[in-house]
């Protein structure tokens, strides 16, 4: 298959963020990381745990935006989750309204938190996902709106706030990637501050740089973010999304 769309390239990037990541929920929000955890069981992440939304984890791999379709494997009542995410069981994909050099992300407002200008989600679980499991992020839209020097409020724990507290919350902090429409970011071991693992094709790393409203780690070397498997097209196209949601979500 020729013409490889952008968002079939962060589909797929998406599924690395999973890759040899065991038996773990695979919590994904937004479209393409919804097509991701599904592409990434489907081959090599065999032992990811996906549930249907409501109470159960199903085993097989069915479209996005649609019911699902498989055996059912375990109960996930909603009361059992926490046991799960306070013992790491989960790596979940989150949607950051702003993004800070270290990871500390933004669900909550825009703006002075006591009177903001426009309010979002708030906190829900953010706090507790960026401790007690592995976190990762898509942002769809690469911005210097979304990648911002300070966030108006920490909602998810950044690795400098996650350093300052202690062991107690270092213990089980773990932030892995940040697969945007531009790039895929990850973090520099030593600093903690977001560091540029690749770009996708079409894309250069002036583009990712512009676009981000801070300094960003930048090695000497920058691969290009890989492209989608003629198996894996197959089935992002006619099994995952047939219906084609994914170039909604990205534009390029």
């Amino acid at each position: 298959m020729t013409d490889i769309t952008r968002a079939e390239v962060c589909a797929v990037a998406c599924a690395d963020a999973y890759r040899d990541n065991g038996e773990v929920i695979a919590s994904a929000f937004g479209i393409v990381p919804a097509i991701g955890v599904r592409l990434a069981r489907h081959t090599f992440s065999p032992d990811l745990v996906i549930s249907d939304g409501e109470a159960t984890a199903v085993r097989g791999t069915w479209a996005v935006g649609g019911p699902a379709e498989g055996d059912v494997e375990a109960w996930l009542p909603f009361n059992q989750i926490f046991t799960l995410v306070w013992n790491g069981k989960r790596h979940i994909t989150m949607i950051p309204t702003q993004l800070d050099p270290f990871g500390n992300a933004n669900i909550s407002a825009i703006g002075d938190h006591a009177k903001p200008k426009v309010q979002l989600l708030g906190v829900r679980g953010a706090p507790g996902n960026s401790v007690y499991h592995p976190t990762s992020y898509w942002v769809p839209s690469h911005s210097t709106r979304v990648f911002v020097p300070k966030v108006d409020m920490v909602s998810g724990v950044g690795n400098d706030n996650a350093r300052a507290a202690g062991p107690s919350v270092t213990k089980h902090h773990d932030l892995r990637y940040v697969v945007t429409d531009l790039a895929v970011l990850d973090y520099e071991p030593e600093s903690g501050r977001l560091r540029l693992k690749s770009v996708h094709p079409g894309v250069s790393v002036d583009d990712v740089v512009a676009a981000t409203g801070f300094e960003l780690i930048v090695p000497d070397e920058v691969p290009e973010t890989r492209t989608p498997t003629a198996e894996e097209l197959e089935l992002i196209r006619t099994v995952i999304d047939p219906r084609n949601l994914r170039d909604h979500e990205v534009k390029a």
